[in-house]
């Protein structure tokens, strides 16, 4: 698969295992500037695995991760974060006793550019004016959905160069999965490319450019969004539709 002039991120057959269990087998994917991809598919499905793929925390046994043109494979996590990939993780994994402003210094922990730092948080709470009313507030106190905003607000912190977010809509009430979704849009709008893992497949393919659709450790669909959106095995499989 070679790689587009614009080509942010890019995997190449990559098997990833834990042990001896292969979660993986040999996907390949790209998210080119600009864009809002997504993987779909059923819990199991590797997604949340690639995932991890990219971000150092399980390497793959064999095929390559590249970005920004950059052999990434091998690399630790704390080196692909300073590079530019940041993700606000399944279940959101804050800091519970600690504040919202707490938390949202931890996701610029490797940075010391103490003037940008206080400008992006203030970038954060005009994205989610809900958690500037919480700043002060222990993040394990707050609702879901102001946890998976701090979680998302974390990971901007890093400044990304690509946002990976995983699950972003698991367990919220309605109105704020609206909020979640327009938010994600409104990052990307601002030039931020995102890989998106969602269980909500429509919610996803309403928002993403980009689609691949993963079974056991395979992708076996991919396509523009408004196409798999209409595809009838999509339709049937993830959209609940007869």
């Amino acid at each position: 698969m070679s790689a587009q002039p614009d080509t942010i991120l890019q995997l190449s057959d990559v098997r990833t295992y834990y042990g001896t269990i292969q979660a993986l087998k040999g996907i390949s994917i790209d998210v080119h500037d600009g864009e809002i991809v997504t993987l779909i598919g059923a819990n199991g499905a590797g997604k949340s695995t690639t995932l991890r793929s990219i971000n150092g925390l399980n390497h793959p046994r064999t095929g390559t991760i590249r970005f920004m043109g950059e052999d990434i494979t091998s690399k630790p996590a704390h080196e692909i974060v300073r590079m530019g990939i940041s993700q606000s993780p399944e279940g959101r994994k804050l800091f519970s006793r600690m504040t919202v402003v707490e938390n949202l210094e931890m996701g610029a922990f490797q940075r010391n550019d103490r003037a940008e730092i206080k400008a992006d948080m203030d970038h954060v709470f005009t994205l989610f004016p809900r958690l500037a009313e919480r700043r002060t507030q222990k993040a394990g106190t707050m609702s879901g959905g102001e946890q998976q905003m701090c979680a998302i607000g974390r990971a901007m912190m890093a400044r990304p160069r690509l946002l990976m977010l995983d699950e972003p809509s698991m367990g919220l009430a309605p109105i704020f999965v609206d909020r979640i979704f327009e938010t994600i849009v409104a990052i990307n709008k601002e030039g931020t490319p995102i890989l998106l893992v969602e269980q909500n497949a429509l919610m996803a393919l309403d928002v993403a450019n980009r689609g691949y659709v993963m079974q056991t450790g395979h992708i076996v669909l991919e396509g523009p969004a408004s196409e798999l959106k209409t595809n009838d095995e999509v339709r049937k499989t993830y959209l609940g539709e007869g």
